[in-house]
């Protein structure tokens, strides 16, 4: 004959069974009518397990209805506690507050672990307001003098970008931990708020942790401050013998951010296990630091090891490709995206725009843009961006009307796109008009780069003396490409004496780029000048210019090959000759 504790646990062994299966709403009735009588609820294991099946269920209300049938058993919020959880860690976190909301009417009161668990389900559907309405009901019952429900408060509210709310709650904390601290830092930084979060690290009274490090760093990054960022790096190796893959990550993209590129290539290659974030994070680093080509090789790299790569990986890729013009390959990620079924969003479609633009396929460029169904300012200064380095001013302007019209507000990249394009086109009175509207109807600040395009609108179109005087009212110091462009202008307008003028204002800049000297020397030669031209030559020699040698990129089956004046070092150099003199023989037979 059995003894009640062996049939207890035979019981609770097919219940447990039962519970893991899938079983029919009918099935699932007779099992929970069997739970009721039996008390077997009060067994942890079990109940567990049931409120594990409750949150698979279709709603939350029925689940609800069901776990507070067996309340009795546990007079406490334990039960629901456990349902809010599972819903929090679901694919449909809200379900969580909706069991609240049910314990709340039928006056079960919430103990100190629901706030925080509730707090964290609001954190995934960014609910600011079922957030705020939490907050007032702990104060009310005197739960908000936790640490810990402060402490989801303060993450609630920096993950919905309330960021005040999210200090003033700091600062109303009798005490803080360093979840505290992380929190807020970790909300400065998701807001873009990198000089607030690097202070606040300052003030921290506590010991860092992991998390606190791995913000600090990416501010650092953001800020291109080396010093702290390498501070930290030797604070996380003096704690952990291995360290985390996020934390080199990390590391990785600060040293990328700050264009220490021979750093960054150490903490790569040191990476025991390199996940998609470490790949994407030196290939956005190449591309950032103007190192396309490299970025490339890296991304094949990625490519042989069988890692796939993410949305952030292929939009850094084809903006690699943008830069080179290296069409094949931009191609190539364009049909592995639409091949392995990648879903186009906002950024994966700037990215294409920008690169079929700037590689010169306006149709394919503009092909895209009309498919994207969401576009942001970004999309548009990418066509607008390519429809001016190409020449297609007055098409730019038409489609600058069309996003104004459809409500997307310019930026200050969107006018440097725009005065280019007029630049490029010789639109000088529109370009006159738009800088002026920039200003006066969007109240927006022009930076170098607007002026610059101005300066070369009007040298361009001739108009010397006014792009003169504009230079002479900037705000700013004008750069070595402002003055260049008024060289450039000089010698196409023949103008000797401003050209002397400007050259005074070059020497006072350091270091001054060798082809702004190349410059002024082909004005002197183009009228005459050969006193000048070898004075000007000494100088260079004095001051230890060089030219910098001229070089072009070409792509060749999906590999970029850049070829420098003067260099005979690329491996297929006697293929190469071999053609070119094929080709020289060539021009005198076919009369060109």
């Amino acid at each position: 004959m059995l003894s009640v504790a062996s049939t207890h646990h035979h019981f609770k062994s097919a219940i447990l069974t039962l519970l893991n299966e899938r079983i029919s709403i009918n099935s699932f009735n007779q099992i929970h009518a069997l739970l009721l009588t039996s008390g077997i609820t009060q067994d942890y294991f079990v109940l567990i397990n049931f409120v594990k099946y409750l949150a698979t269920l279709s709603h939350p209300s029925f689940a609800y209805k069901s776990l507070h049938q067996i309340h009795h058993h546990y007079p406490n919020a334990f039960p629901f506690n456990s349902l809010i959880s599972e819903y929090a860690r679901s694919k449909k976190p809200r379900w969580a507050f909706a069991v609240y909301n049910h314990m709340f009417c039928d006056n079960i009161r919430p103990d100190k672990y629901t706030y925080p668990i509730v707090l964290k389900s609001c954190v995934k559907f960014l609910g600011f307001n079922e957030g705020r309405q939490l907050h007032g009901v702990s104060i009310k019952i005197g739960f908000a003098c936790r640490l810990y429900v402060q402490n989801a408060l303060v993450h609630l509210y920096g993950i919905c970008g309330r960021y005040s709310d999210a200090g003033s709650m700091f600062d109303e904390m009798g005490a803080r931990d360093v979840v505290s601290w992380t929190g807020l830092i970790s909300a400065y930084v998701k807001g873009g708020m990198f000089s607030k979060a690097l202070e606040l690290f300052g003030l921290m009274d506590v010991e860092p942790n992991m998390a606190t490090l791995v913000n600090v760093l990416v501010t650092c990054g953001r800020l291109g401050n080396l010093g702290m960022g390498k501070g930290i790096h030797c604070m996380i190796f003096k704690r952990e013998a291995e360290v985390a893959v996020i934390v080199c990550n990390a590391l990785l993209d600060m040293y990328a951010k700050c264009e220490c590129l021979d750093d960054a290539k150490k903490v790569f290659e040191e990476l025991h296990e390199k996940d998609v974030v470490s790949w994407t994070s030196m290939i956005s680093g190449l591309v950032q630091c103007k190192k396309p080509n490299d970025a490339i090789e890296v991304f094949y790299a990625m490519q042989a090891t069988g890692m796939e790569p993410d949305k952030v990986t292929l939009s850094s890729v084809l903006s690699a490709c943008a830069s080179l013009g290296a069409l094949d390959s931009g191609r190539w990620v364009h049909e592995y995206i639409d091949r392995k079924g990648i879903e186009w969003d906002v950024h994966i479609g700037t990215s294409m725009v920008d690169m079929y633009g700037k590689c010169g396929c306006l149709d394919a460029a503009m092909l895209i843009f009309r498919k994207m169904p969401h576009k942001n300012v970004s999309s548009w200064n990418a066509l607008l961006g390519g429809l001016a380095i190409h020449g297609y001013g007055k098409e730019a302007l038409v489609y600058f009307g069309q996003m104004v019209h459809v409500g997307i507000t310019p930026n200050e990249v969107t006018f440097i796109a725009i005065l280019s394009a007029c630049c490029h086109s010789g639109l000088v009175e529109e370009g006159r008009y738009l800088f002026d509207y920039m200003t006066k109807f969007y109240n927006l600040t022009p930076w170098i780069e607007h002026y610059g395009c101005m300066v070369d609108l009007l040298g361009r179109a001739g108009l010397l003396v006014e792009a003169y005087e504009l230079i002479r009212v900037m705000p700013m110091a004008a750069d070595m490409l402002i003055w260049g462009a008024m060289l450039s202008a000089c010698k196409a307008h023949g103008n000797v004496d401003l050209s002397q003028q400007i050259i005074g204002h070059l020497l006072e800049l350091k270091p001054i780029d060798s082809g702004v000297y190349v410059l002024l020397s082909n004005i002197y030669a183009t009228n005459d000048r050969w006193g000048d031209v070898t004075a000007l030559r000494k100088l260079m020699r004095k001051k230890g210019v060089k030219k910098e040698p001229g070089s072009s990129v070409i792509e060749v089956n999906g590999k970029t090959h850049e070829f420098l004046v003067g260099d005979y070092d690329h491996p297929q150099k006697e293929e190469i000759f071999l053609v070119l003199g094929v080709l020289a023989k060539q021009v005198p037979l076919d009369g060109l």
